[in-house]
């Protein structure tokens, strides 16, 4: 039954990661581009945490772990870029 789920998530997540895909592409700006990038960091978090349960490691735990630091990170320098136009002050 676990197969199942695994393979329907893998499933919904790889066509939530085509639509941010579309609209990274497609976007009227690059705030709508940049957000479409947090959330396909999201998505592929939830990917790799999916693949750790399916091959019972938990190595794709901590590489989730690091994939959502980074994806952190970039989201707030480029916030603090549109709010005051630099990254380092």
């Amino acid at each position: 039954m676990i197969a199942y789920a695994l393979l329907f998530a893998y499933g919904c997540f790889g066509l939530a990661l085509l639509f941010c895909l579309y609209r990274v592409v497609f976007a009227p700006g690059l705030s709508d581009r940049v957000l479409a990038l947090d959330t396909m960091a999201i998505n592929m978090i939830a990917l790799l945490t999916l693949f750790g349960i399916d091959k019972g490691t938990t190595m794709y735990f901590e590489a989730s772990l690091l994939f959502a630091m980074v994806g952190f990170i970039s989201t707030v320098a480029y916030a603090k870029f549109v709010l005051r136009g630099d990254i380092i002050e």
